[in-house]
């Protein structure tokens, strides 16, 4: 009975609020002491008791009103934050000015006349004895208030003091530091699991994650380093705990382990409370780390920035052995069908993993360096090529890309893919014995011939990745040899490279493939350059592409009849892996999030060329035909594009397709400027020399059978045959206003979608995205 007498006091409370036209006097606690003394209702029940209709009005109608529950509530956080919580009552009441908060503040957000009031100082508000509090902003109160709650002892921490209850600690004087949540990074002991403290720990978080919330509302803008006041205050030295509160979410996160001790079914038995806190962990962490201006939090990845950084190797150990276990949970395969839990939130480690590596050089070097990398790679392919055909989830398929874009710009990785690929995760790819290369082209080859659409801006990438990492590729497997000859075959049909202005930069990515592994990695190849001598009239048609008029309408024509823009055939398509089932796209009916459009991979990437040692020389941009089309918005938007969110609209709608261009038609002049310097010198000495050889070992020997033309190929040599090797050139991720914008776009996306338990942020305004449903 008590839960519910308690839900009807609290409804007729909102009632009132909402009914009283009359400003309610601060010092009336009858009145507000409603809204949290007394009552156990859950946040579910305060999102139900209280709906949006209602706070807009008490927003428009009696703003006072608004303005002293939000004041109220606030200084009973302070309350419980001074007092230290030591009493039920106050835990209780702690929690539900918590969840009202909660509740309330989007719908403050929303509104631009009210943005400002939770910076402004509430007349009077000073706690007693008129110290200098009173001059603080009532979000610097509630932000603090919080953080000190958040390690607040047989609250959200395990007290540290025996005995009897007098001897409580005092929460102004205790050392955060030694109240880590968990054992990991500067932390040794792992404290007892409390699932009470968990449950009270998730429920501050969500406000804290709720605060933050206010860069939804706000439309795109180019400019990065518009600063959230929220998250860089709470960041700042001010806030006394931003250190080990930071180290907590970190350790919690990367030292989970939802299989737990490995009992089949054991998620569908216990409720576990520290896979909801190790989301909001994760959200906090990410939205914490997108700025780095002057966070304390932020500088602790930074090594230079404070003594307390982060470049002890055990603890990059310890990060990278974790966010790995979490990406890898929900590629495990068992016997029994659904006994082991699958985490849901591989899309916020994903951007964690992001920024840790684009904050911290020495973590970036140390993933690299280090054989756990694939440990990372594998996951990431598999939600690349299972999202593939899902339009909800194409800001995924970005952030993989962008991760391994980042990745490749490393010799180290490159060398790293040589690694047999043994693991059988179960993909709905073709079986291949071989290396983690050849896993990795097989998947690219499958994004790129059976993905969505919206998937087109992204080939740029694709391919920039295995340009980057294909010098180092020592042998390729015959499926993923045949995988690239057959993209390059689909992309050199003449009208795919007629229909849009940078169709034919793929081409010349591929070529660069090609010319990477003879030059390089000629010796182990043997089934690269048998693939490339069975198509060789693909080269022979690149050579002899028709540029007169009348043969680029011919071509133009064909498109018309088969729009496809990658025919499948010839794909050689085998039986999948064991265990794998098709991509499917979403239900309909699935909410997804607009992103803003991608920068072209000339703005994301830098050329840098490896010289004899080893070493990068960033190169300067030369005027080639490929810089050319990058300046016609390769894959991506244009600069305005992608700095406008006005223009983001339209941008989206340019990138549908990559043979999207209306206005542009392609001229002889056009065709000629970027034919004549197609790369194709050693190919075509290449096929000039060992095809006359391969077909008379066929003649002499009357041969059919690949294996003995393999075997010939493998202890052939092109020493001194082929021309002079050209330089390795590396193209470099580089971080752009663009970028920054499309990050904070997908990352408050998924933050938005994800937190649907309540739904704080549902059918509010929001400004920075769209809400669409696929």
């Amino acid at each position: 009975m008590g839960s519910s007498d308690s839900k009807l006091n609290f409804r007729k409370a909102v009632i009132q609020l909402t009914t009283r036209t009359q400003p309610v006097e601060a010092t009336d606690d009858a009145f507000w002491d409603q809204f949290w003394a007394d009552t156990t209702i859950s946040v579910q029940d305060v999102f139900a008791l209280v709906p949006a209709a209602e706070i807009r009005a008490v927003r428009e109608e009696s703003p006072s009103n608004l303005a002293t529950l939000c004041y109220k509530a606030v200084e009973k956080l302070v309350q419980g934050a001074d007092s230290g919580c030591a009493s039920d009552k106050e835990r209780q009441i702690v929690l539900n000015c918590t969840r009202l908060l909660t509740r309330i503040l989007p719908y403050i957000f929303e509104d631009p006349d009210w943005r400002g009031f939770f910076w402004s100082t509430v007349p009077g508000a000073g706690r007693a004895g008129g110290d200098d509090d009173g001059a603080r902003p009532l979000a610097e109160s509630l932000l603090l208030a919080v953080a000190d709650l958040l390690f607040c002892p047989d609250f959200t921490v395990q007290s540290h003091k025996k005995g009897s209850p007098d001897t409580a600690e005092d929460i102004q004087s205790i050392d955060s530091c030694e109240y880590i949540w968990e054992a990991g990074v500067g932390f040794a002991q792992s404290p007892p699991l409390n699932y009470i403290h968990d449950l009270n720990r998730t429920e501050l978080l969500k406000l804290l994650l709720t605060c933050f919330s206010e860069a939804m509302y706000l439309p795109p803008a180019s400019d990065s380093n518009i600063l959230n006041p929220w998250v860089t205050f709470f960041c700042s030295t001010e806030n006394r705990h931003a250190l080990p509160l930071f180290t907590s979410l970190l350790n919690v996160v990367c030292a989970y382990d939802p299989v737990g001790y490995g009992i089949p079914y054991n998620h569908l038995l216990f409720s576990d409370y520290r896979e909801q806190l190790v989301e909001q962990a994760v959200q906090i962490l990410i939205v914490t780390l997108e700025h780095e201006g002057g966070a304390a939090a932020t500088n602790s990845l930074d090594p230079s920035a404070s003594p307390s950084g982060l470049d002890e190797p055990e603890d990059f150990s310890f990060i990278l052995k974790g966010l790995a276990r979490l990406l890898n949970n929900p590629l495990m395969q068992t016997y029994l069908p659904n006994s082991t839990k699958k985490i849901q939130f591989h899309q916020e480690l994903l951007v964690l993993f992001w920024k840790l590596c684009d904050f911290n050089k020495k973590f970036l070097f140390f993933v690299l360096k280090s054989s756990d990398v694939l440990d990372i790679l594998v996951p990431i392919l598999y939600y690349l090529n299972d999202a593939r055909a899902d339009q909800s989830r194409v800001g995924l398929m970005h952030i993989g890309v962008f991760i391994l874009l980042l990745l490749s710009g490393e010799r180290n990785f490159g060398v790293r893919l040589n690694k047999p690929y043994t693991v059988r995760v179960p993909m709905d790819i073709p079986v291949f014995t071989g290396t983690h290369a050849d896993l990795l082209i097989v998947v690219f080859h499958k994004i790129i011939t059976s993905g969505h659409q919206r998937l087109q801006p992204l080939f740029d990438c694709l391919l920039t990745i295995v340009v980057n990492v294909s010098p180092y590729l020592k042998s390729l497997s015959m499926v993923a040899a045949n995988k690239l000859l057959h993209l390059l075959e689909a992309f050199s049909t003449t009208w795919f490279l007629f229909s849009a202005s940078q169709n034919h930069h793929l081409v010349f990515f591929l070529l660069e493939v090609f010319n990477n592994i003879i030059q390089y990695q000629f010796d182990g190849n043997c089934n690269l350059v048998y693939a490339i001598i069975r198509k060789r009239n693909v080269f022979h048609q690149l050579a002899n592409l028709p540029s007169d008029p009348v043969s680029i309408q011919k071509a133009l024509q064909r498109k018309k009849k088969s729009p496809d823009a990658i025919s499948r055939t010839n794909s050689q398509e085998t039986v999948s892996m064991e265990g794998s089932r098709p991509a499917v796209p979403a239900e309909p009916g699935t909410l997804k999030a607009s992103l803003a459009a991608t920068p072209g991979i000339d703005k994301l990437t830098e050329k840098s060329q490896v010289s004899e040692d080893g070493t990068m020389v960033s190169v300067q941009q030369v005027d080639s035909p490929q810089t050319q089309s990058e300046q016609s918005g390769v894959g991506g938007a244009s600069d305005t594009e992608s700095n406008s969110g006005r223009d983001n609209e339209t941008a989206r709608k340019r990138l549908t397709s990559v043979s999207s261009t209306t206005c542009w038609t392609p001229t002889p002049e056009w065709v000629l400027s970027w034919k004549t310097k197609l790369p194709l010198q050693t190919i075509m000495r290449l096929l000039q020399v060992l095809v006359p050889q391969v077909e008379k070992i066929c003649i002499d020997k009357g041969l059919t059978d690949e294996s003995e033309i393999l075997k010939f190929l493998q202890h052939g040599t092109l020493v001194g045959l082929l021309p002079v090797p050209h330089p390795i050139l590396i193209r470099k991720y580089q971080a752009n206003a663009g970028t920054a914008m499309w990050f904070r776009t997908y990352m408050w996306g998924v933050v938005y979608l994800r937190n649907v338990d309540p739904p704080i942020w549902y059918d509010t305004d929001v400004r920075l995205f769209e809400i669409q449903r696929v």
